[in-house]
Formats: structure tokens, sequence, C-alpha cells
């Protein structure tokens, strides 16, 4: 039975699109998408939307209609998951973890080992940074079952992209559930900073005033390292900066944030953001940042048993891709707290197994 959604329900952007075909494609079920990104000052599919679909239809074996830049509406009719190797050129620098989300809940129910090489953005606005995706996404995942290996072959920044991203996912029977409800102590902070075709020293301000911020508030090690592409080097990519912060617990929590540098910006300004943000976070004594809280929701629904997880903000995002999931997968999550605020979700999670297209 073709599942509709609306692809301006809630916040009304790629995430509807990314999560009802991931979904869609590890259920078996086609999905027809239409309004997609209504809500965006650009609807329809960008490069980087419709890259991910292109990568999600030949690792499902998808039939696609609709499939073209600025579409508004698609139909997706997915086959079987395969294992095997796939490359994906975004062509522009549209985010590669953005691909790797709509990619990903099918990547653990394939016939095999799915290696995937991504090129284009790995520090973008507005999706998480390529050292998010592989410090605190993929790790509490791991908890689940979920196997997976990231690793950043190379930064790529609005405008030219190029940036190299490499994922090795390896197929499972059925994914844990997760408790992820106390955030417990800090054990350490740890961090990377980056600057692409800018001097050394921007890099190291940015830790450096990070550092600053977080002594002063975190009774934990702080443990950022500086990365340094120097001018003259990859000429064909753009100068960017930024940096990304997690703090792990002793509950098996990680909470993490980031910040990006843009012309004017002070290098300072970029530390001491990311480093209060995530002050901000730990404040609220919740397990899951306000980032990860989102990305959690299609895993916690297909797996096996009762999760719940405390998010230091009930985001749009987040609400949204729980009205969705919803929908999909007909699952009852619950939603204690208010958007904006610290809150908890629970979730009996349909135990989805491998090759199981009931």
């Amino acid at each position: 039975m073709m599942i509709e959604i609306d692809g301006s329900m809630g916040e009304g952007g790629g995430a509807v699109l990314r999560t009802a075909l991931a979904l869609g494609a590890v259920s078996g079920r086609p999905v027809h998408i239409f309004n997609i990104r209504a809500r965006r000052d650009k609807p329809g599919l960008q490069a980087q939307h419709l890259r991910g679909v292109e990568a999600l239809a030949k690792i499902a074996g998808a039939e696609v209609r609709g499939g073209a830049l600025n579409s508004t509406e698609l139909t997706f009719i997915p086959g079987e998951i395969q294992g095997g190797r796939y490359r994906v050129d975004i062509g522009t620098a549209g985010s590669t973890t953005l691909v790797l989300q709509i990619i990903m809940p099918a990547a653990a129910f394939a016939s095999g080992p799915i290696d995937i090489e991504i090129r284009g953005g790995t520090d973008n606005p507005m999706a998480p940074p390529i050292d998010y995706m592989k410090n605190v996404t993929v790790p509490i995942l791991r908890l689940m079952g979920y196997r997976c290996e990231v690793e950043c072959l190379r930064r790529g920044h609005y405008p030219h992209g190029g940036g190299i991203v490499r994922a090795k996912i390896e197929p499972v029977e059925w994914l844990r559930p997760v408790s992820l409800v106390s955030q417990g102590q800090v054990l350490r902070v740890a961090g990377v900073a980056h600057a692409v075709r800018l001097p050394s020293r921007v890099a190291t301000r940015i830790a450096h005033a990070a550092s600053l911020e977080l002594i002063k508030s975190v009774r934990a090690p702080v443990d950022i390292r500086c990365e340094s592409y120097q001018v003259g080097q990859d000429p064909h990519l753009g100068p960017g900066a930024g940096l990304t912060l997690w703090a792990e617990t002793d509950s098996g929590a990680i909470i993490g944030t980031s910040s990006l540098g843009a012309p004017g910006k002070p290098s300072e300004k970029v530390g001491r953001e990311a480093a209060l943000d995530l002050i901000e976070q730990l404040r609220t004594g919740m397990a899951c940042d306000r980032y990860l809280s989102d990305q959690l929701i299609p895993y916690l629904a297909l797996a096996e048993g009762n999760s719940e997880i405390t998010c230091a903000s009930l985001t749009s995002h987040t609400l949204t891709n729980i009205d969705l999931v919803r929908k999909v997968l007909d699952v009852d999550f619950r939603v204690f707290g208010e958007l904006g605020r610290p809150g908890k979700i629970t979730v009996t999670g349909i135990g989805f197994k491998k090759m199981d297209k009931s």
C-alpha cells in the first residue's frame, strides 16, 4: 500500500523527504511525497536532495518517478536493499552528511556490507558536520547495535565543496532499544577545530577560545584537536573553518554541538559560540543534545522493545520526525515537554528484522 506524505508537514524541509524515503526503503513500502520542501525559500529537490534520493534508489533497487532538480513531487518504489560499493558526487557543496542520513537506516538491513563514498560539503550550515556524525551520531547508534565507520578523507566548504566522506556499514539482524535518560558525569570534552586554506592560527585560536569557556564551566579535561590545510594545498577547495565539540559522560551519553566560520567572523567567536552552546545543553542534565534527538527517531521506531531518551531541547525537526514516523510505521511515540524546552521521548519500536517485509 502506497504511503502518502505531504512534504509541507511540520517544519516542511528536507528531513521529511529523507525520513519518509529511508523508512519506505526499509519497510519495502512505496512512498508518494508531494509538496517537497514546500516551506523552504527554494522549494523542491536541490542537488544534495536529488543525489541522496538517487543513492538510496541504487542501494534499495528502487524505481523513482519525479526525481529531477526542483521537483516538488516524487514516487519511490523500493526493491531489495543490496550491499556493495557506491559512489555519490553531489556536484555542489551540498551536505554529505545529509546524504548519509537518507541511506543509513536502509543500509543497516542490506544484503551485505555497504561501502559508500560521497563528495560534496562536509561542514555546512543547517546540517550535521562530519565530525559530529563521526563522534556523536555513530557512537550512539552503536549502542543500538548499528555497525558503521565514518571518516573524512577531505574537507569541503561552500561554495566549492570538494570534500570526500567515506562510510562502511555492516548489516544487522535487528536494532536494540536504548535508554538515554541520565546525562551522568562529564568525563571529558573533546573536539576538532579545523581551517582549510587559511592560516593554521585560525584553528588554534578557535580551539583556544572554546577551551577558555569550557574550563570555566565544565569540571572535566578538555581536548580539542586542531587540523589545518594551508593555503596552496588543494587549491580547488574553498576556504573554511569550524569547530565540533562533544562531551562524553559516564552514563554513555554524548552531547555535541558545532559552529562554523564565516567571512568577517572572528575565530574567537566561532570557538565561544560552540563552547557556550555545549555548556547550555549540559546544564539541562538531558542525555541527548538538540541535534541528536531528531536523528535517532527513525532508529528508535525500528528497534525491538522500549526506548527512551531525554533531550536538551524538543525541536521542530524532532517533533516533525516523530509525526512522520508515526504515519509511516504506525508506532506510538510519547513526548513529554514543550517545543524549545528540555523533554523526554519514549517509544515501543516495531522490532524490524532484516528481510522482514511484512
